[in-house]
């Protein structure tokens, strides 16, 4: 590739990331599995464009949750646009009004907060759907729609959609004036499908046409560096058809959709065909599906958590907490303090699950006047990290809780045995551990495993609403275990019906990794468990063992 400002650093981007930068519909969504670059670099280059050449725009980047704002994708922009050059507080700045030797917005922000100011005038307002009114007084000229699996379409339609209405006086000439970017990788419900309709607004025609310009531009701009080269002043006519062809290519796509769905059969020149062979010998059958051939699907009907729904997960940012901590923090450093559904006077309940290269745990409140069990939050440590990384990680993470309880529960599995740690068992060594981080355990013995088929019966009644609790998980705080539940499978073994637990002995690959696998569900299915059949009282009892 010739370069025409000496200066410039060449940037490799893959075919997806290459193929949305050069067809820039104004209209675009991908949909991509994990790992394809998708907000580094499709997302981060859009955003980019559209505050360079609208000075003194407004955008807006809409994100399921401000924690997910927070923690994923404002740092993943970041990360990119420092990689090319732009700096944070040279270039633009984050979360506070900007200096007086930056041109100022056509449209000032009531307040400046949740807002990136670039030195041009152009702002970038963050919209997260779980804080009411993000979007309200917005005049947007562009929009970034991040991890859209998890978007509600219909707060999206009502009142982020009507706000991307632009400044049409000062960017109508613009063909990426109210610009539309859809990021996500495939939805896992019909209620995260909303942006697959998009396929069916997209005209190949316009699409093939725009490319075709796009590699007409190239060469005629190739054939004028060539003459160049060589001394030769390129005639004016090329100069003048350049600009035809760019004024037409650009009123394609003021016009078109670009829809596309990627999966690893896109990188075949690069992964070789052996690797698809490998990948579908080693993966299961589901995960093949999803990780590999980008097909959609669903809560698996008849999998062992069939009767969870999308109703199954909620948002609960504290706000006020979130607040003063500002942009300027490392993701892993947030604690519970961000957290609205956690009552701080009262236990923590656990289930965990013990494994040679995963263990986890699964931590959660029942609410007895409610009938709710809300999932609070997942952890889980791989390989050589074993239990007291793990229970470090929750003591640290619940550091600020104000009741140091945890009331563990367990069966047999627990006992006897501790291949993760050393000769003496998962039940002490928890106890231990947590113990020496100062909390106080009560461990109450739910005794041998419960077979498959009741508890198969027990869970998804409780997702029916039929039992005493119902299962609601924290969608920010748990988004492994949500998948990992969702494609949870069954299978016919000696005893019968069971859960599919034949993943679980498969090495891990960056398309199947373990905490996606069924070990997490496990651990939620002991905590369920515990808490609908043994319920704690809040009165210390001796368990079977003779320690609390």
């Amino acid at each position: 590739m010739t370069l025409t400002n000496p200066l410039a650093k060449p940037t490799y981007f893959n075919r997806p990331q290459l193929m949305a930068q050069l067809v820039a519909a104004r209209t675009t969504v991908i949909v991509a599995g994990r790992r394809t670059g998708k907000t580094d670099s499709i997302a981060a280059p859009y955003a980019l464009k559209m505050m360079q050449r609208m000075p003194g725009s407004t955008g807006g980047i809409v994100v399921p949750t401000f924690k997910h704002g927070l923690t994923n994708t404002l740092p993943a922009l970041f990360a990119a646009w420092a990689r090319w050059g732009y700096k944070r507080d040279v270039h633009y700045v984050v979360g506070r009004r900007p200096p007086k030797d930056f041109s100022r917005p056509i449209i000032e922000p009531q307040q400046w907060e949740n807002v990136i100011a670039f030195y041009n005038g152009s702002v970038a307002v963050m919209i997260s759907q779980d804080r009411a009114g993000s979007s309200n007084g917005l005049t947007l000229s562009w929009l970034l729609i991040d991890e859209a699996k998890f978007i509600d379409p219909v707060a999206l339609h009502n009142e982020t959609f009507p706000a991307n209405g632009g400044i049409k006086t000062h960017f109508s000439r613009h063909s990426f004036n109210h610009a539309m970017l859809i990021i996500s990788d495939m939805p896992q419900s019909k209620k995260g499908s909303w942006f697959l309709e998009y396929e069916k607004e997209m005209n190949p025609e316009i699409i093939r046409a725009i490319e075709a310009g796009v590699y007409e531009q190239w060469r005629q701009k190739q054939k004028i560096l060539d003459m160049r080269k060589r001394g030769i002043e390129p005639p004016a006519y090329l100069r003048g058809h350049l600009r035809r062809l760019d004024a037409n290519i650009n009123k394609l796509r003021s016009v078109a959709t670009y829809y596309r769905e990627y999966s690893s059969v896109e990188n075949v020149q690069l992964l070789g065909e052996q690797y698809l062979r490998d990948m579908k010998r080693d993966l299961t059958p589901l995960t093949f599906q999803t990780s590999i051939m980008c097909q959609k699907i669903g809560i698996a009907r008849d999998g062992f958590y069939s009767s969870m729904k999308e109703d199954h997960k909620y948002n609960d940012s504290d706000f006020e907490y979130l607040d003063t901590i500002g942009f300027d923090f490392q993701p892993q450093a947030l604690d519970c303090r961000a957290d609205r559904d956690l009552d701080r006077n009262r236990p923590l309940c656990i289930g965990m699950d013990y494994n040679a290269n995963i263990n986890w745990i699964v931590t959660g409140q029942p609410d007895e006047r409610l009938g709710r069990l809300n999932i609070l939050k997942s952890f889980f440590v791989k390989y050589e990290r074993k239990i007291p990384a793990l229970v470090a990680e929750f003591c640290q993470y619940y550091a600020h809780h104000k009741c140091k309880t945890v009331v563990f529960y367990y069966d047999t599995t627990a006992l006897g045995s501790n291949y993760a740690v050393n000769s003496v068992d998962f039940r002490y060594t928890i106890i231990s551990e947590f113990q020496k981080h100062g909390w106080y355990v009560v461990s109450i013995p739910l005794g041998n495993p419960m077979r498959h088929d009741e508890k198969y019966n027990l869970i998804n009644r409780g997702f029916a609403g039929l039992n005493r609790l119902t299962p609601y998980f924290n969608r920010q705080n748990n988004d492994d275990l949500i998948l990992a539940i969702q494609s949870a499978g069954v299978s016919r073994g000696r005893n019968g019906f069971q859960k599919d637990k034949s993943g679980e002995k498969l090495a891990e690959t960056e398309d199947d990794r373990l905490e996606l696998r069924t070990d997490g569900t496990d651990a939620f299915d002991t905590l369920y468990i515990g808490c609908e059949n043994r319920p704690y009282s809040g009165v210390a009892t001796l368990d079977t063992s003779g320690v609390l």
